[in-house]
């Protein structure tokens, strides 16, 4: 039980997400390029200044424990540290992109099949065992998403593409540990602003003036962007990064809503099967959790008697 706190946090997380499409298609006419770039400046600025006004303690903290690796210990921690960025940016530009020039469907079939990689990747590569009943999990979200992606083949290119950065950005971010998370994640979107900072005069639009671009852009910096990120993270310390992972399932699910009744994009029984396939996959996969707390209400509910 001592994990429901992870497990809350994650999902927060990933609800929010899954209404990301609400602030991102009133823009969809302004390049890609542009939403990222004033995406990351914004948030690198936000949270530079709550860093240095109100987390300077943990800065100093921060530096203390890298101070004290050892120096390959150093060297991992800044390799992983500089790889988590590069995976934000690049998931962070293919989603917007296909968002905007593909379909919602494209990225909402992306965060079901990123639940499959990150899995993948966190048994191959950091040794995490899963039940029986979790690998039943797992072959139901793949056979959800070859529904998926049976009707279009690109959709599934694409989100693969969209799903193995943001797998990779779990998988590494859950041995990056240690650190103060909230700096962790400063330093990520901060490095990930300067990287994009030579690039802006040669590849950004004419600088926006309506003001719905800028209400849209800091609304996804803080509440698309920071608060589900710095959640993300805090999931990631208690929880397996495969658990997390499917977890992401509750994006796509409710993005799949608000593409239907909300956007009007042509929904078939064939996806409504799909998602419904995927969501029992969601259950399956967590149901040791779901019982613990089915069984802890049932233990309290006698005692009161």
């Amino acid at each position: 039980m001592k994990t429901t706190k992870y497990y809350t946090a994650a999902i927060t997380a990933y609800t929010v997400w899954g209404f990301f499409s609400l602030v991102l298609r009133p823009i969809h006419d302004y390049q890609s390029i542009d939403i990222l770039f004033f995406r990351v400046f914004s948030c690198s600025i936000l949270m530079l200044l709550i860093a240095f006004l109100f987390r300077r303690s943990k800065i100093k903290e921060t530096v203390g424990v890298f101070k004290a690796l050892s120096s390959s210990e150093k060297k991992k921690a800044i390799l992983l540290n500089i790889g988590g960025s590069f995976f934000l940016m690049a998931n962070w530009f293919t989603f917007i992109y296909v968002m905007n020039h593909v379909s919602v469907k494209a990225t909402s079939l992306a965060y079901l099949v990123c639940p499959i990689l990150t899995t993948l990747l966190a048994y191959f590569l950091l040794k995490e065992k899963l039940a029986k009943t979790q690998w039943l999990a797992v072959g139901l979200s793949i056979l959800g998403c070859l529904l998926l992606s049976y009707a279009d083949i690109m959709d599934m290119f694409f989100s693969i593409i969209i799903g193995l950065t943001y797998a990779s950005y779990l998988v590494s971010q859950r041995i990056n540990k240690g650190f103060d998370k909230f700096i962790v994640l400063t330093f990520h979107i901060t490095l990930a602003a300067l990287v994009l900072l030579p690039f802006y005069p040669a590849y950004s639009g004419p600088v926006p003036t309506e003001f719905k671009f800028y209400f849209c852009i800091e609304t996804i910096a803080i509440a698309f962007t920071i608060i589900p990120l710095f959640l993300n993270l805090y999931a990631l310390s208690g929880l397996p990064s495969s658990t997390v992972g499917m977890l992401l399932n509750i994006n796509p699910m409710i993005a799949f809503m608000l593409a239907a009744f909300v956007f009007n994009e042509q929904i078939s029984t064939l996806q409504i099967a799909a998602y419904s396939i995927i969501f029992i996959a969601v259950l399956v996969f967590n149901s040791h959790h779901i019982f613990a707390i089915k069984q802890k209400y049932i233990l309290s509910s006698k005692d009161s008697q």
